[in-house]
């Protein structure tokens, strides 16, 4: 009896495999996922505060205040982050997803209506906006951590890599010598 082996949690990658994702890649999608993170863990305890709030608990509504407050903080190193993620910086120079940016946009415009709301009393809006708040923050932190970390550097055609000269392989069939064609750059 055969055994096949099973896959493993940890795949090795050999180096030549994967080229490491440079640090100018790496760093603002790792701030990404850190500011997503951390918001995502703000507006939890922020929901935990209100309904603490709600059980009477009053001294839990200043607590709130301050998440809020801290928040907002976090929502500011976050647009940075996602502009930079925005911006790129892959091999070959292309522009990395725009999601990122819209969505920084968005819930720090939103967390603003939602500091608003909180200080006018506005009890219904503001929990109905708090709702809508935690499932972006959720749905953010979800897209930060599927972006992936390295971008993917085009490999190169196996034609041209095959001899190393760079030079591409002669059509088959044109009759006109066995040499390779050199390719003017």
């Amino acid at each position: 009896m055969t055994r096949t082996p099973r896959p493993s949690l940890f795949p090795s990658a050999r180096s030549s495999d994967r080229p490491p994702a440079p640090p100018a890649v790496r760093l603002p999608r790792l701030l990404l996922r850190g500011a997503a993170t951390a918001s995502a863990a703000l507006v939890l305890a922020a929901t935990v505060l209100a309904a603490g709030f709600l059980n009477g608990h009053y001294e839990a509504l200043r607590a709130h205040a301050v998440v809020a407050m801290a928040l907002g903080g976090v929502l500011l190193v976050q647009l940075p982050a996602a502009v930079l993620v925005r911006r790129g910086g892959g091999p070959a120079g292309e522009r990395g997803p725009w999601w990122p940016l819209a969505a920084a946009l968005l819930l720090l415009a939103a967390d603003g209506a939602q500091t608003g709301t909180g200080y006018e009393r506005s009890v219904g809006v503001h929990v109905t906006l708090g709702v809508l708040l935690v499932s972006a923050h959720l749905f953010c932190l979800v897209g930060a951590w599927r972006l992936a970390l390295t971008v993917p550097v085009p490999a190169p055609s196996p034609a041209a890599a095959e001899d190393g000269t760079g030079r591409l392989p002669r059509p088959s069939g044109t009759g006109t010598g066995t040499g390779p064609v050199e390719v003017a750059s």
